[in-house]
């Protein structure tokens, strides 16, 4: 049998999980470093950048739990290490003032965790999911436990923000071990016999005693593919405009708009709850109204996401107030979940295409693809930021300028998208040229 709605809703508590421990690892640790601790913009952006590279062993993860069919281990034993990573990385803030190279030492452990965790858990779900959900429902089930995720971030740091001021690393470490010791539970719960649920519970193609040279075979059939092929470099582009703001964005709220750690915590509540309204308007439109197209909303959520940047870059040249950059990233938020839900609904169509017994090995690979995205983003903007800021000695504008970056990056996206994304009436899937 295949996962019924109740089913998919429980794999998306295991996303929630993801999400709220995320959440804090990626945001409001690099404010305490930036703002509490003044360190280099740098530092942070190179921990985070560390935890995406180490994601370049999705593809890994994702053809283990193809051949061994226990996908519910991998995502598992990735919940347990994202929970030791995280509370790992809150020792490595505590030492960074009394011993710089003890902190970072245990920074870079804690983060290659964080980045293993994530890749194990993420990609066996996201495989987990496409192997047992029917085709009609792929699109909507990848809707509902992304909408999931994005919840569980954004109430994650709307409460962590209220509880943790006034700040001090003892508080943060307790909220942080509790977050990771709860939600491991939860998943245990959520997916407690769920794989039996699934019509393959094993590969019996893919024997088990294949070697490591066997997983390069797969990586390259997959990598033959042209659909899989252009869309991992769509992937790329998008996701590298998508991160840049991750590092620099509670910084910015701190240095040039005054936030406190609480405010700018729940500012990153505001971005995921923009995302979730994003995710749910489109879902219903598209599912329920039969508005609009999955090119559509790509084209619609980049360009959106691309001018709402070069906007937020503005406000902190008029020094505009707090309620204005409040509700620009709540609207960043908006367009982000437009964009989010037409290219999940892309990729998860696309993982069953192709050759059969890979859909892990090619969820993994557009993980990847995201994942140095996303790292390469995050050395990018903080590097940069550190640079202008000693050139243009203006915080504002050293900010704005990597923003009006972003932008420019999202809206060639929404561009690349109109020559990989075919129109409705021409084809249901990706029309890639050669």
């Amino acid at each position: 049998m295949t996962f019924s709605w109740l089913s998919i809703i429980r794999l998306g508590l295991v996303q929630m999980a993801l999400g709220s421990i995320i959440a804090i690892a990626a945001s409001t640790f690099n404010r305490v470093m930036v703002v509490e601790l003044s360190l280099l913009q740098v530092v942070p952006g190179l921990l985070l950048a560390l935890h995406y590279f180490v994601q370049i062993t999705r593809p890994n993860w994702g053809f283990l739990s193809d051949r061994g069919g226990n996908r519910t281990f991998w995502i598992m034993t990735g919940i347990c290490i994202l929970g030791i990573g995280s509370i790992l990385a809150c020792f490595g803030i505590k030492y960074f003032p009394s011993n710089y190279y003890i902190g970072s030492i245990i920074s870079i452990i804690a983060y290659c965790l964080i980045g293993l965790g994530v890749g194990a858990s993420g990609t066996s779900l996201l495989a987990l999911i496409a192997t047992n959900t029917r085709d009609n429902r792929k699109a909507a089930a990848a809707t509902i436990t992304w909408i999931m995720m994005i919840f569980g971030a954004a109430i994650t740091a709307i409460i962590v923000g209220k509880i943790i001021d006034p700040y001090s690393i003892t508080k943060l470490i307790k909220i942080v071990t509790f977050l990771s010791i709860f939600w491991f539970m939860v998943s245990g719960i959520a997916l407690y016999k769920m794989e039996n649920k699934g019509p393959n519970k094993i590969n019996i193609e893919i024997a088990a005693t294949q070697t490591k040279d066997s997983f390069l075979t797969g990586l390259k059939q997959v990598l033959s593919e042209k659909n899989t092929r252009w869309f991992t470099i769509f992937v790329f582009l998008s996701m590298t405009a998508y991160f840049m703001q991750e590092p620099i964005l509670e910084p910015y709220a701190g240095i040039v708009f005054q936030f406190t750690v609480g405010e700018s915590t729940q500012l990153t509540g505001y971005h995921q709850g923009g995302i979730l309204l994003g995710m749910l308007l489109v879902g219903i439109l598209v599912s329920g109204l039969k508005f609009g197209s999955l090119r559509f909303w790509v084209l619609f959520g980049c360009a959106g996401s691309g001018l709402t940047l070069i906007l937020i870059a503005l406000l902190g040249q008029t020094m505009a107030g707090k309620h204005g950059l409040m509700i620009s990233i709540a609207l960043l938020g908006f367009f982000n979940g437009n964009f989010a839900v037409g290219a999940i609904g892309s990729m998860m169509q696309l993982a069953g295409i192709g050759r059969e017994n890979r859909v892990g090995t090619r969820m993994g690979l557009w993980g990847a693809g995201q994942a140095i995205a996303a790292g390469n983003a995050m050395i990018f903007s903080t590097l940069f930021v550190d640079i202008l800021q000693k050139i243009t000695k203006n915080a504002a504008s050293s900010y704005g300028i990597i923003f009006i970056i972003e932008g420019i990056l999202f809206l060639a996206a929404a561009m690349l998208a109109t020559k990989l994304i075919a129109r409705p009436n021409e084809t249901s899937e990706f029309s890639c040229g050669e």
